[in-house]
């Protein structure tokens, strides 16, 4: 994958999330704020618990930070996949926001 390759397929990712946190507020009462600042989008929960997605342009990677842990993903040629093996990455998201924000949440690409 060339640069310009990633930085589209990742922006898209980006994207995505800000456009899931829009429709969780707008459909639930989970209450995420959402922030952006260039390849990085912050979630603070009501709790004041955060998830950090950010663009690993180099590695050509996205990286997650939970309360969880540290994940890092790849595109796998059709979707953005765990490095070691923990699954994709809207799955992996939907998860620790859930837990987060103590109510079930579903991102999507």
């Amino acid at each position: 994958m060339t640069d310009l390759e990633f930085l589209d397929r990742a922006e898209a990712v980006l994207r995505a999330i800000e456009a899931n946190c829009d429709r969780i507020n707008e459909n639930s009462d989970a209450d995420i704020d959402n922030q952006r600042t260039g390849g990085m989008v912050t979630l603070v929960f009501s709790d004041r618990s955060q998830i950090v997605v950010n663009l690993q342009k180099p590695l050509h990677e996205i990286w997650l930070a939970a309360r969880a842990g540290g994940f890092h993903y790849k595109f796998d040629g059709q979707r953005w996949m765990d490095t070691k093996g923990q699954g994709e990455f809207f799955t992996s998201l939907s998860r620790y926001a859930s837990e987060q924000a103590h109510v079930p949440l579903v991102f999507s690409g």
